[in-house]
């Protein structure tokens, strides 16, 4: 069972184990997003542990998680060049399935949410482990093209979807994006992490406008993790050297299941 870490007031509060903790799973969120991956998978629940409604767990944990893609971003300009018109209106497209997965999740309660947590957590885990795989095997069913010349109606649809999700719950959203932009023939791996990057910043950025404003984040406890995802995000590159991607993507696989069954277990089990 995972540790509640409520203090004894009221559970917006922060206690300082919590603020450790807290700030140890955003360094921790944020060294796995750099390197390999998953990192709401760790942040996630310990939101929840620290006795957040599961609503405001998922809310303030999105906020404290959005400078990965972002920061990303930065560094790919110049691949982001070769798509030239289709930018915006792909952005506008996500941005658009960002604010209503973010809508959705403000007008969700906590019960119904509750009833989704192993679903979205499974799902996460699932396209976490599968996804390299997906995309080598798309990858080779189509000839390879050097960029993207138009999004038709199809790929618009396939990205609001997408976008949607990355509103409401936000984790394996990258997975997802990367796997539409190779059926849409986006080959070459810099260009597709490239408006990967820019697509999921459009959906995280919405979607933490619209939280921020609906009151459903704990301030206290997100910068907390905020600041730790920081830490953990410049951590990342120098830990590539020391550590195994394959060995990190392992351990968050086994973490994501293990907490995929034990949420199952606890939401589940009287129905």
């Amino acid at each position: 069972m995972l540790p509640s870490l409520e203090p004894l007031g009221a559970a917006s509060d922060l206690t300082y184990l919590m603020a450790l903790v807290l700030f140890g799973a955003g360094i921790a969120a944020g060294v796995c997003n750099a390197l390999a991956g998953g990192g709401t998978l760790i942040s996630f629940p310990v939101f929840l542990a620290c006795g957040l409604p599961p609503v405001v767990a998922n809310a303030s944990n999105a906020v404290a998680v959005w400078p990965g893609h972002a920061l990303a971003s930065i560094g790919y300009r110049r691949e982001l060049q070769r798509f030239s018109g289709e930018l915006l209106p792909a952005s506008l497209t996500a941005v658009a399935g960002g604010s209503a997965g973010a809508l959705l999740l403000t007008f969700i309660g906590n019960a119904a949410f509750v009833n989704l947590i192993p679903i979205l957590l499974a799902a996460a885990t699932a396209l976490f482990a599968f996804g390299p795989s997906m995309q080598r095997w798309l990858a080779g069913r189509f000839a390879p093209q050097s960029g993207l010349k138009h999004i038709g109606p199809v790929g618009h649809v396939g990205i609001l979807v997408f976008s949607l999700y990355g509103g409401f719950f936000g984790a394996g959203l990258g997975v997802m994006l990367m796997a539409g932009l190779l059926l849409l023939g986006v080959h070459d791996t810099q260009h597709n992490n490239a408006l990967k990057n820019l697509l999921a910043t459009a959906v995280t950025s919405i979607a933490v406008v619209v939280l921020a404003g609906s009151g459903l984040i704990a301030w206290p406890q997100t910068l907390v993790a905020f600041a730790g995802a920081l830490v953990g995000g410049l951590w990342g590159s120098r830990l590539a050297r020391l550590l195994s991607p394959a060995h990190l993507r392992a351990i968050i696989i086994a973490l994501g299941t293990v907490l995929s069954l034990y949420f199952a277990h606890k939401y589940y089990r009287s129905i």
